[in-house]
């Protein structure tokens, strides 16, 4: 985690603001994805995705999330 805050600070995001900018990117995308009908099953199985694909990056940052496994 100090990596992530000394390489945002290097680019010019303050880490607060970071933080902040998260938080209200996943407000939206879970308001966006329940009035388009989708539900509290379905919302999990997205964040299980992204957290698979996180973690995979964090493993090997080299390998292309595009490419199936």
């Amino acid at each position: 985690m100090p990596q992530l805050m000394e390489r945002e600070q290097a680019e010019g995001h303050p880490p607060r603001e970071r933080e902040r900018a998260v938080k209200v990117f996943a407000r939206s995308i879970y308001k966006e994805l329940r009035s388009n009908g989708y539900d509290a099953r379905q919302m999990v199985a997205l964040a299980t995705e992204l957290i698979g694909l996180v973690t995979a990056d964090m493993k090997d940052p080299s390998v292309d999330p595009d490419e199936e496994t």
